[in-house]
């Protein structure tokens, strides 16, 4: 099925997507390869099939920690971050990219199928530097507190301290044999299309009744509050963006998820260590002594 999808040409992305879009196979994947090679060694990005995701805070990509079967890193209070997004792969794909249970570019919470999406061409990178506003801006991520978050504002506090993003890899064109009338063949790939569901029976009938009687959003629990780390929407940032239609694989290639927190929470979730442990504490405490030979110290 064809999806609709986003191509950047913001100030930052101009020059990675013209690049991608115009250099031979060989020019961008030595492109993509020297990149790659002129980052720190002890930064690892989050991947999964392949495809990676970085949090640049002031350019620098923000250390990663392993842990509870996930991947953290630290939030800074009022820093303006963005995600660096790579395909390795030889095919163009498309990117659904959510910040907070967020779609980064219309602010819906649906299915990664379901939502608007970012393409990057083969060995490309791109920038997303904020919520997309428009066909020309943008406007920035940033850590702030729950209360103070882009999700807060909108009412959709449920998912606030995720950054997802699940990669779908563009269909390549199949030729389809002519079929006599008499042949009930399908066509190739078409078989695991998305259908629209069926709205003309009983059953739907009475979901849609039980759905209308449902409240149309729930106050999330516990309500936002001002400790917790989560994104807010910053200053407008300029980045030209421009619709196309990409037939898309219905299969996920690629699925990445990074956790966000302050640094207190990340030594509460026993992810950092304590700077200075309550157990270490009560030991000096316990070992103190009341007298020692010697004459007071000069202060």
């Amino acid at each position: 099925m064809f999806k609709k999808a986003l191509a950047g040409f913001g100030a930052m992305l101009s020059v990675v997507m013209l690049i991608a879009a115009t250099a031979s196979y060989g020019t961008r994947r030595a492109a993509a390869e020297a990149e790659i090679n002129s980052e720190p060694m002890d930064v690892q990005p989050t991947t999964d099939g392949g495809f990676s995701i970085e949090v640049l805070v002031n350019g620098v990509p923000a250390a990663e920690y392993a842990a509870r079967g996930r991947r953290y890193i630290e939030a800074f209070e009022n820093a303006e971050y963005e995600l660096r997004i790579r395909n390795p792969t030889g095919s163009r794909v498309a990117v659904a990219l959510a910040v907070d249970g967020l779609n980064t570019i219309d602010a819906r919470h649906t299915t990664a199928w379901d939502g608007h999406k970012w393409v990057i061409e083969p060995y490309g990178t791109i920038h997303v530097r904020g919520w997309q506003m428009s066909s020309q801006n943008a406007r920035h991520f940033y850590f702030t507190t729950e209360r103070d978050s882009y999700g807060a504002k909108l009412g959709q506090a449920a998912n606030l301290g995720v950054i997802s993003a699940v990669f779908f890899r563009e269909r390549r064109p199949i030729d389809v044999m002519p079929v006599t009338p008499s042949q009930t063949y399908p066509q190739s790939g078409k078989e695991n299309n998305k259908r629209e569901p069926q709205a003309n029976t009983e059953s739907s009938r009475a979901g849609e009744a039980r759905d209308a009687a449902r409240p149309k959003s729930l106050p999330g629990y516990p309500p936002p509050d001002d400790e917790s780390a989560a994104t807010g929407i910053g200053r407008s940032v300029s980045n030209s963006v421009e619709w196309i239609k990409m037939d898309l694989e219905p299969r996920a290639a690629g699925e990445v998820t990074i956790r966000y927190e302050y640094r207190a929470a990340l030594v509460r979730l026993g992810i950092l260590p304590r700077p200075y442990p309550r157990q270490d504490v009560l030991d000096r405490r316990e070992g103190a002594k009341g007298f020692e030979p010697r004459y007071c110290p000069q202060p």
